[in-house]
């Protein structure tokens, strides 16, 4: 599935675009890339490029996100929704296309450019809070806690005391997501050994509360697909009409979930012969072939693909 934009929130990042001046993007797009593959601070983030190159990525990330916590959770109908290190909102435009119930957004952002940003672009967000503080700061609670691309720009260690800040403001689900890197993936893992500290239960993507079994240099992640815009093929210097978003995630409740019973991480291998998944499940990582022949299981398969929630059925 392809996450895009809502139209209205592309004619105001053209219209930001149209009055901002700016030059060439395309070695900016790539200096930009860098720097969220490796985690830098936003601080030095050149706007531009953001908008075009990185918003559209980073919303196809947190979208598909989202919309899982939406399958997983079918009866969550939030009405406040708190966005951490929102930039110009990124994770809230997201939230607000996923859940109709949403009534109230608060915007919690350090840097004032953001901030600006999130005043020009987040107009549509209803009963909006923009707070120009940093984490620390944080002070306010709300049913959907949102924290998309923050943990990696700070030093591994402060992953799970800044994520036990984030839970005390969550009055029912905390969402969060990381670029699909080795340094974004441990962040979340000690976000994850730490809020089950605290009792906190988990959504997704694991099947289990137990130890991660990724390990060595395994990291779990994704990939959202996204349509790439003129603009955006002209940024990256691209011919591909599209592209692929790698991001990591985790997301907790207040309340208990069903957890389906494996996850696929890897992409899914196809042969002749039939499938072979690669899986997450209670009992550690394992794989699966089902085979072209088994028709009744091989047909339920045959459309998964990586990142998808699996129910295996009877090879027999």
């Amino acid at each position: 599935m392809s996450f895009e934009m809502p139209q209205g929130l592309r004619q105001r990042v053209n219209a930001w675009l149209a009055g901002h001046e700016h030059g060439s993007q395309r070695e900016a797009a790539r200096e930009l890339s860098a720097q969220y593959a490796a985690g830098r601070a936003s601080s030095s983030i050149d706007l531009a490029p953001y908008l075009t190159a990185r918003l559209p990525a980073t919303y196809a990330a947190v979208a598909s996100v989202l919309a899982e916590v939406a399958q997983l959770k079918i009866d969550f109908a939030p009405q406040s929704a708190l966005d951490i290190g929102a930039g110009p909102g990124t994770a809230s435009f997201a939230a607000q296309e996923q859940w109709q119930s949403l009534k109230h957004f608060t915007l919690l952002e350090s840097d004032a450019r953001f901030v600006a940003l999130a005043q020009s672009l987040a107009q549509d967000l209803p009963n909006l809070e923009i707070l120009h503080q940093r984490l620390q700061q944080l002070d306010c609670r709300a049913e959907l806690v949102m924290a998309a691309y923050v943990l990696v720009e700070l030093p591994e260690a402060e992953a799970a005391p800044s994520a036990l800040k984030l839970w005390q403001a969550c009055t029912e689900t905390l969402i969060l997501v990381e670029p699909g890197t080795p340094q974004g993936f441990a962040r979340l893992r000690a976000a994850r050994s730490a809020l089950l500290g605290q009792g906190a239960h988990l959504i997704g993507p694991c099947t289990h509360e137990k130890t991660c079994p990724m390990a060595g240099h395994d990291w779990c992640h994704f990939k959202a697909r996204l349509a790439r815009s003129r603009e955006h093929m002209h940024a990256k210097g691209a011919s591909v009409p599209f592209e692929d978003e790698a991001y990591s995630w985790v997301a907790f409740s207040r309340s208990k979930t069903v957890w389906p019973a494996a996850r696929v991480i890897a992409p899914v291998e196809k042969t002749k012969a039939g499938l072979t998944l690669s899986l997450c499940t209670e009992t550690g990582l394992t794989q699966t072939t089902i085979a072209r022949r088994v028709k009744p299981a091989y047909n339920a398969a045959r459309h998964i693909k990586w990142g998808d929630a699996f129910m295996p059925l009877d090879d027999k």
